[in-house]
């Protein structure tokens, strides 16, 4: 019953807007026309073919169809579609280019689980701050024997509810 009331929550964009977007619930989104600024999403986002996407993007599934030029964080998938224009560092566990999209930056996959090293590279911070926080508790982590283990939701979530 939850599954069908989360796809019904879809929202279309089909203009020009500018600032930032946060969804704290799964919706569908859609956009089809030009946005500038910041996407933090839930549930699927997906960028039409016409769309121009200059934005850092969080979000879960993200599939890409037209131009974004940002970083893209997502927490299950992205998939560049042949139409799409893409410029910037993506991370992510599961990624689909198809033959004829453009692509140009890095790419991160990242599992569930990270250590100090993974999470280093996944936030793009140095190892010892991360280590500090730790110290501080300031970061959520668990330990496994002697190392500290990150898991990727709670990272994600962190960042979000932190600002960080």
């Amino acid at each position: 019953m939850r599954k069908k009331n989360e796809e019904e929550k879809i929202l279309d964009v089909n203009a020009s807007m500018q600032g930032t977007l946060t969804f704290s619930d799964p919706v569908n989104l859609r956009i089809n026309g030009k946005f500038q600024g910041k996407l933090n999403t839930k549930g699927i986002l997906a960028i039409g073919e016409k769309a121009e996407v200059l934005a850092d993007i969080i979000g879960e599934e993200i599939v890409i169809a037209g131009k974004v030029k940002g970083n893209i964080i997502a927490e299950k998938s992205v998939n560049i579609l042949s139409s799409a224009f893409v410029e910037g560092d993506i991370s992510t566990p599961a990624l689909e280019i198809r033959q004829g999209a453009v692509f140009e930056g890095n790419i991160r996959m990242v599992g569930e689980k990270m250590g100090i090293k993974d999470l280093s590279r996944y936030l793009d911070i140095e190892e010892n701050k991360i280590q500090e926080w730790v110290s501080e508790g300031k970061i959520p982590a668990s330990r496994e024997g002697d190392s500290w283990i990150f898991e990727k939701k709670i990272i994600d979530r962190w960042i979000t509810n932190s600002g960080n």
